[in-house]
């Protein structure tokens, strides 16, 4: 084994093991919850009500009415079966919530003015291979008659009979696929062996066709791929929609000391993305998202139902809203309600509403 993957291996292992006990953690906190103990966990900075002695604009921020929670992303896990390099929700936990009380939340969401849910990871089919994911998508479709429900996925995980059994309550299902080179897609930490992505890719493309759910596909562009030709296999997936990400660092999570992926050399300047904007500017569903339109025009909701604020440069979270209600631990999320406008954050997001040829 060379020298450099030597020096690495404890760190790793170091890393891993942070990971797992940072989940049993969670579990332990969670569990003591309802005894109202003061308890945060490592790593994560806990936020509340500014104090009198508070600057001005703090205190101004917290009085200002809360944003509506239209379209929100709950990342339930962390865990995941990939290791992109450039990874922006990154394992830090095993945590997932039981769930009932993810229905709670998510009940108290739609109370709130939730219009669309999207859940993501990690991974989300790697939860009881599937179920858990599915169940959440039926209880929100059926129960709380959500308009819009979707998942990002890697795709590596899913079979039909998921279809079979929870297509119907899916509006959209979003594919994320940084290149079509398998060579590059080792490169970004995506390789699967003797599997290929891109006819797995396919295949999930025809099943959405035949189980009527709107097919969408979510790039991040990067060193790797930002001089990668994508005009001809878009066109032929045909998704309604092809969200095309730059590169994004986020303290903690992909950068710093207390990361678990370095993503520096990932990174890609505004004139690289833009260049390969123009490339694909006649393909009719590109979605381009830089970074300053993601950095705060999302409601991200963690594996503890809370929102993430990343507007200085790392995930700094609220209370959970099981604990203190959607309105208060929205004050602390960081939204940009007019960036999500602006970037075009509200579409037809139904498929319902959808003219598509199934």
């Amino acid at each position: 084994m060379p020298l450099g993957a030597l020096v690495r291996l404890p760190l790793a292992l170091a890393r891993a093991a942070l990971a797992t006990l940072r989940g049993r953690l969670g579990a332990l906190c969670w569990s003591l919850s309802p005894l109202f103990l003061p308890l945060s966990l490592p790593g994560w900075k806990r936020v509340s009500a500014p104090s009198p002695a508070a600057p001005e604009s703090c205190r101004q921020e917290w009085d200002e009415p809360s944003p509506t929670p239209t379209s929100v992303n709950y990342h339930f896990t962390r865990q995941c079966n990939y290791k992109c390099g450039f990874c922006f929700h990154t394992a830090k936990t095993s945590f997932v919530l039981p769930l009932e009380e993810a229905k709670r939340g998510l009940e108290m969401l739609k109370e709130a003015g939730m219009e669309k849910i999207n859940f993501s990871g990690g991974e989300p089919f790697l939860q009881d291979r599937g179920e858990f994911v599915g169940q959440l998508v039926k209880f929100c479709k059926q129960d709380l008659k959500l308009p819009s429900v979707s998942i990002v996925s890697n795709g590596s995980l899913i079979r039909e009979r998921w279809f079979k059994k929870y297509g119907e309550y899916l509006d959209i299902l979003a594919i994320s696929c940084h290149s079509f080179d398998e060579n590059v897609n080792i490169l970004i930490g995506r390789g699967q062996g003797k599997k290929n992505h891109v006819e797995n890719l396919h295949k999930l493309r025809q099943w959405c066709r035949e189980y009527a759910v709107a097919f969408k596909i979510n790039s991040v562009i990067n060193r790797f791929n930002v001089e990668e030709d994508m005009n001809e296999q878009i066109k032929a997936l045909n998704p309604v929609r092809w969200k095309v990400f730059q590169c994004l660092l986020i303290e903690g999570e992909n950068t710093g000391e207390d990361a678990l992926r370095e993503a520096e050399k990932f990174v890609i300047s505004d004139e690289d993305f833009e260049q390969f904007l123009d490339r694909h500017k006649d393909v009719s569903c590109l979605v381009p998202e830089s970074n300053q339109k993601m950095r705060d025009s999302y409601l991200i909701l963690d594996e503890y139902m809370r929102f993430l604020n990343c507007r200085n440069g790392r995930k700094e979270p609220s209370k959970s809203i099981l604990d203190v209600g959607v309105e208060a631990a929205i004050k602390f999320s960081g939204f940009d309600e007019n960036m999500f406008l602006k970037r075009g954050g509200k579409y037809v997001w139904s498929k319902a509403d959808m003219k598509l040829d199934w």
